[in-house]
């Protein structure tokens, strides 16, 4: 399965990286051989699965454990992804989420929790689809006006991480200046689409 292959890798990984990285040093004159440590690192960094991006972002195992990031961060916005981390739409955004947690961790902070796992919100956030995405600051939930008419959360994958960054800094703003609703740079609504 898909979980197990990645288990796998993670296992193997450590232990297969001195091997391979030992056989392409050898294979290259002295002068140009980097330190042990520095190929081991790239080595295993390439060989890091699309599907494994989940397993890069924190997780949040319990209902208490999610409470307590939303109540206890003071300064950032807390981006939670509900969904399963086997889910193809959950991999498509966590992968877009990897990509930008970098770049916002001075004024975002995000997490992943699985639905089965954790199954106490799905009725408080009507948390129906595959993967949905919802923003808190100090402690209230913050919606985001993107002309679809659901300004609760985001229901599917955004793939572009500037389109992502750009939402979450109007997300921190207006929970900055105390709104609890905020519109989104782009309209995402179907109506220019026909």
């Amino acid at each position: 399965s898909v979980d197990q292959a990645t288990f796998d890798f993670f296992q193997l990984a450590p232990t297969l990286a001195p091997t391979l990285a030992g056989a392409a040093r050898s294979a290259l004159p002295l002068e140009r051989r980097r330190p042990a440590s520095r190929r081991r690192r790239r080595l295993v960094a390439s060989c890091v699965p699309a599907r494994a991006m989940s397993y890069l972002l924190p997780h949040l195992h319990n209902a208490y454990s999610v409470d307590q990031a939303i109540l206890t961060e003071e300064e950032r916005v807390v981006v939670i992804r509900f969904g399963h981390d086997w889910d193809a739409t959950c991999m498509r955004m966590d992968e877009t989420l990897y990509k930008i947690a970098h770049k916002v961790q001075n004024f975002a902070v995000i997490y992943l929790v699985d639905i089965s796992e954790v199954p106490d919100f799905n009725k408080m956030y009507e948390l129906y689809d595959s993967c949905t995405v919802m923003f808190f600051y100090r402690n209230k939930h913050i919606m985001v006006d993107m002309g679809t008419g659901n300004n609760n959360k985001i229901t599917w994958p955004i793939e572009s991480g500037q389109e992502l960054i750009d939402i979450l800094e109007v997300v921190y703003r207006g929970g900055r200046k105390g709104r609890g609703l905020v519109i989104a740079p782009k309209d995402y609504s179907t109506k220019y689409m026909y």
